[in-house]
């Protein structure tokens, strides 16, 4: 990292006229795009994919609109979920198997606190649409505020709020059921249809 003192905010407008600031940029928040990313398709993939998602931001750059927070890592986590959808997109266009909805698991499974959750877990996540785990995933796991998320997913804070309050709901009601199972309620428990 060079020490440039701006914050991302800065950074990134300034990067719409000085196309080297990239380095600086890629310098600051490659790692927790791969997390990001590892976390999504795995490790192998997303070492393809971080390039993918800074190669987008370069060319994205004059259309980028400084968030609240000063940092950048809002977009590029917008950036890395766009990159994410094309990457799984295309694997189902070449027919290769996408194992649990591209999640690393193995990830999943390190975060948890007992592994008699882990298969709870699992079933949580996978059950959520896309859109309520990406709003979810990034407000829980990557740290991300609802505002911040929102940004990154493209959505006004209303919408991003309302997705994880249901997010929120859905998950605590499946925990509920999972704890105490019969196989027709787990039967039950399906991927839902996209949220607007």
């Amino acid at each position: 990292m060079t020490g440039d003192p701006r914050s991302g905010a800065e950074l990134l407008t300034a990067l719409r006229a000085d196309a080297e600031l990239i380095g600086e940029l890629y310098d600051r928040h490659a790692a927790a795009v791969h997390r990001f990313l590892v976390r999504r398709v795995g490790t192998a993939a997303a070492e393809d994919l971080v390039s993918e998602v800074f190669v987008a931001a370069l060319g994205a750059r004059r259309r980028f609109f400084p968030h609240e927070s000063g940092s950048a890592l809002p977009w590029l986590y917008g950036i890395a979920t766009n990159t994410v959808r094309v990457h799984l997109r295309q694997l189902r266009t070449l027919g290769s198997a996408l194992p649990d909805a591209g999640m690393d698991w193995g990830a999943v499974d390190a975060r948890l606190d007992a592994e008699a959750k882990r298969v709870h877990l699992r079933a949580v996540l996978t059950a959520l649409s896309a859109k309520e785990r990406d709003v979810l995933l990034l407000v829980a796991w990557e740290g991300l505020t609802v505002t911040e998320a929102a940004e990154a997913l493209g959505l006004t804070k209303v919408a991003a709020r309302t997705r994880l309050h249901r997010a929120r709901q859905r998950a605590q009601v499946m925990l509920a059921i999972l704890d105490s199972p019969t196989s027709s309620e787990i039967e039950g428990l399906q991927p839902q249809g996209e949220l607007r």
